[in-house]
């Protein structure tokens, strides 16, 4: 009896040392704009924890630990537990996956929870809450088109706006959708800075961001479509509540919103009146011919410049090409383009330069040139022709007069070469005998005959030594990243005056600091791979967080106001930073 006793008292000091671990979830149906709350609950202390990558979600609040343990009628309980807060970023049935930790030399894995999330649902109001503000009336992203029936090569614009109610703040934003332009010709304007801007959007003030300016050239006619701009939006909303000191309380949510599909009907240039030397000239323009000389030489050339310079799609059709004598040889044109894109569309200039230089003495036309071009305000086809240019070779040969390759200049007169027909053929030639000393058994045959013996084994060794090198792949990477990080440091002090630039290159310099130090990629680099792999190489705990804070507000950094002093001091921190690891990496 006493025997069952004991090993009944064994089994059930078994059972309660038993290790439990599991992921509980507030709901397993939700909608997609509401937050999940997911608890990997464990009975005793681990170490190790590697969360699952919350495919379609988004982590909103957390990671947090809370830890209990108490004392029941002489038994000790245990629990702790990680906590996420996750919104879901798209519908239908998404899963959790196995979260792991390590406990007492053991691995544990949680079971997978599959989520369903359905479409956005109401949030009930607590009784007494004000009415919280409506997102979809506070939010709205706009492509402004400055024209929706042009012609075919007419410029239009296209600008993308996004309007704020005062009472709506944005935190972060990212493309989920870039704009597609399919049968347009797309020039995008650089914005060097995002400022927020006063205006109205149906009536009621706001503010505007203007994300994206592009200026189009439909190149067919018909019904053309723009594919929408759309984004995703961490946005701060007023709960219409006030804290204990009388400050408004902010929420954090998500909206995403979309520019929507815009339709562009473009009409075909009018077949009637359209030239027969017309290229796709849309705009206005002026067109000039014009010679660097028309006298020349003997044994000179000239060059001669077609250019067309105006507003217009001056990069989308070909110039006209001159049409000269077969006396004069004329070479492919270089092409020069000086070309600005506002907001208005393309203007400048266009030109081709030809070099001619004449074959035989005489007086040689240029025949004239037509350039045509479609004129939007008027709506007619316009013809610029130029006057005809005479070049005259003053000197050299003349013209042969029954083809002959060959022609004599007078009697007794040498032949003219048809190969050089600026210089006379010499009939005689004086050989005079010259000395030279024998090359063999001199100092120049005997350091050739030595050359191979000793230039072959320097190129055997310095290939083996470049064929080490290649074969180190590892070594040659973390080179190529410890150089990119001088690079990048340098290239962002020099840009401290330009706020996003300075902010692209001091992050590429931080990615390649952990390329060269820790042998990642940046598709590796999160921030727990980040923080483990640092501090498994004893870099101090406070230098590791530093670092992380840092690579989390270069992002946010571009698009967020900034001061002179603020991105010198994110200059001089990345810096201290780097050196520290430097120092503390083994």
């Amino acid at each position: 009896m006493k025997k069952s006793i004991f090993i009944l008292f064994l089994f059930t000091q078994a059972v309660f040392a038993q290790v439990q671990f599991e992921a509980k979830v507030t709901k397993q149906t939700l909608g997609v704009n509401e937050t999940l709350r997911v608890d990997f609950v464990m009975n005793d202390d681990g170490d190790n924890f590697t969360p699952p990558n919350f495919d379609g979600f988004r982590i909103v609040g957390g990671p947090s630990q809370s830890v209990s343990q108490s004392w029941v009628n002489g038994r000790s309980s245990f629990q702790k537990s990680y906590i996420y807060f996750l919104m879901p970023t798209q519908k239908g049935t998404l899963t959790i996956r196995s979260a792991s930790i390590d406990i007492r030399g053991q691995v544990y894995k949680t079971n997978p929870v599959k989520i369903n999330v359905t479409n956005a649902v109401q949030r009930p109001r607590q009784p007494g809450e004000p009415e919280p503000v409506n997102v979809d009336d506070a939010i709205h992203l706009v492509a402004e088109i400055s024209k929706t029936n042009p012609y075919i090569n007419e410029p239009i614009t296209v600008v993308y706006k996004l309007y704020l109610s005062y009472n709506v703040g944005i935190s972060n934003w990212r493309e989920l959708e870039k704009p597609k332009y399919n049968d347009f010709w797309s020039q995008n304007i650089d914005i060097k800075q995002l400022v927020a801007e006063q205006g109205t959007f149906n009536g009621e003030p706001v503010r505007y961001v203007v994300l994206r300016k592009t200026v189009l050239y439909p190149q067919k006619s018909g019904k053309l479509i723009i594919e929408p701009l759309s984004l995703d939006l961490d946005i701060q909303v007023p709960t219409g509540r006030r804290d204990w000191f009388g400050r408004p309380q902010i929420v954090q949510d998500n909206k995403r919103v979309s520019a929507g599909v815009k339709t562009i009907n473009v009409r075909a240039l009018p077949e009637a009146g359209k030239p027969e030397d017309f290229s796709g000239a849309v705009g206005s323009f002026d067109f000039n011919v014009k010679p660097s000389k028309t006298m020349l030489k003997n044994g000179e050339s000239l060059d001669l410049t077609v250019s067309v310079s105006g507003k217009g799609n001056l990069k989308l059709f070909d110039l006209p090409k001159p049409v000269v004598p077969s006396a004069l040889e004329m070479y492919d044109p270089v092409h020069k383009e000086n070309v600005q894109t506002p907001l208005s569309g393309m203007t400048g200039r266009v030109s081709d330069t030809y070099t001619i230089v004449p074959t035989y003495k005489g007086n040689y036309p240029i025949k004239p040139m037509s350039f045509s071009y479609f004129d939007i305000k008027s709506g007619r086809y316009k013809t610029i022709t130029s006057p005809e240019i005479m070049i005259k070779v003053l000197d050299g040969p003349g013209a042969p007069q029954s083809g002959d390759a060959v022609a004599a200049s007078g009697a007794g007169k040498q032949q003219i070469s048809a190969g050089d027909q600026f210089k006379f053929i010499k009939l005689k030639t004086q050989l005079v005998p010259t000395k030279k000393k024998d090359f063999f058994g001199s100092g120049l045959f005997y350091g050739l005959l030595v050359a191979p013996f000793v230039i072959i084994p320097i190129i055997i060794l310095a290939r083996r030594k470049k064929e080490a090198i290649d074969r180190d792949v590892t070594g040659n990477r973390l080179r190529t990243s410890s150089r990119l990080v001088k690079k990048y440091l340098s290239e962002a002090r020099r840009n401290i005056s330009d706020k996003e630039k300075f902010y692209i290159a001091l992050e590429r310099a931080l990615h390649n600091f952990l390329k060269a130090k820790l042998g990642i990629e940046t598709s590796e680099m999160s921030k727990d791979r980040i923080r483990e792999l640092l501090l498994s190489r004893n870099a101090q705990p406070q230098t590791v967080d530093n670092f992380i804070k840092l690579t989390e507000d270069c992002e946010f950094a571009r698009y967020a106001p900034a001061s002179s002093t603020a991105i010198q001091h994110d200059y001089e921190k990345a810096a201290t930073i780097i050196s520290e690891l430097e120092k503390q990496i083994q």
